[in-house]
């Protein structure tokens, strides 16, 4: 009897340190216009031993990554360096990370020693989550269930938190700008559990019309994400502007439009770093891109990054 005891015990015991747990990267409406930039729950507390299968549920890119304590944090497209297998196993000794992935891709951790370990996006600073693996003696304070039921929730009000709508033609510097377009908007939140944004990945007020002669000003309202705006030939480095760009007196960024078959990018348009105690302050970003449009046409333009959820647009110029 005592044999089949321990039998029964270990098995018990084998069965919860196998235990896998299941959450969700990423969240967006139906047309992708709106994007939760989040690890649905973004907090989880699992035994030594467990899993955690994370499904990507955005068309966005994300990454589900662990980089060890004070690693530098690198370019996305690098990996920690490189890209972890899946099922990858973490006990805080050396990073691992999912590539970026997109809707309908998973990637499992395998979480082997007790420790509090942050979890992030390396393509987003604002998306950061927490696992906390206990001893197996430890009681867990949740289910799945209860898990799902909070991804649930926090998904809810990434997606559906309004916005000023208004904000891309109110915040004009002066009346010489016509057009006032909002390139984005963004908001940062939190849980015990880390930071996680909502943004709208959209030009608003589009179609813009204006009169030959007459300039369009874009800015971009999001706290993290970056934007472009970009007429004609896409850049084959998505980060600086094209040549032919200047800059005003304000910092804004800008350009002149004379043909339908122009081309003109703003290079990346974004906040400024978020400031940190004890690290050297951050420049200003640049926010705003403005076009002269001298002709009459019909002029669509796009965001490089984020073209793939629609952020498309068009300007047209009457005489």
């Amino acid at each position: 009897l005592r044999t089949v005891c321990f039998a029964l015990a270990f098995a018990a015991a084998s069965a919860q340190a196998q235990m896998q747990w299941h959450a969700t990267v990423g969240a967006q409406t139906d047309a992708m216009g709106r994007q939760a930039l989040a690890f649905l729950p973004n907090e989880i507390w699992i035994h030594a031993g467990d899993s955690i299968a994370w499904t990507w549920d955005a068309d966005e890119i994300h990454t589900v990554t662990f980089l060890k304590a004070h690693q530098p944090r690198p370019f996305f497209a690098d990996g920690c360096p490189g890209f972890s297998s899946s099922p990858a196993s973490f006990d805080g000794s050396t990073c691992v990370t999912s590539p970026p992935f997109v809707k309908g891709q998973a990637f499992t951790v395998r979480f082997p020693v007790t420790g509090n370990f942050k979890l992030v996006c390396l393509v987003h600073d604002d998306m950061e989550g927490t696992i906390h693996v206990l001893g197996a003696s430890q009681p867990l304070p949740h289910d799945q269930a209860f898990y799902d039921a909070r991804a649930a929730d926090e998904r809810k009000d990434l997606l559906t938190e309004p916005f000023d709508s208004d904000s891309g033609r109110d915040n004009q510097p002066n009346h010489n700008h016509d057009k006032g377009v909002a390139a984005g908007f963004g908001k940062i939140s939190a849980t015990a559990g880390g930071e996680q944004e909502s943004s709208v990945v959209r030009f608003i007020s589009d179609p813009v019309q204006i009169r030959a002669g007459q300039t369009v000003e874009w800015a971009n309202n999001d706290p993290n994400l970056p934007h472009t705006i970009t007429f004609g030939t896409e850049p084959a480095n998505p980060i600086p502007p094209s040549p032919d760009v200047t800059v005003d007196a304000d910092g804004a960024r800008h350009a002149v439009i004379n043909s339908t078959s122009d081309s003109t990018h703003s290079g990346l348009i974004s906040a400024a770093g978020h400031e940190r105690l004890g690290v050297r302050q951050a420049p200003l970003g640049v926010t705003r891109f403005r076009v002269t449009f001298t002709h009459a046409g019909t002029y669509p333009y796009i965001c490089v990054l984020h073209d793939n959820l629609g952020m498309k647009g068009t300007v047209i110029v009457g005489p």
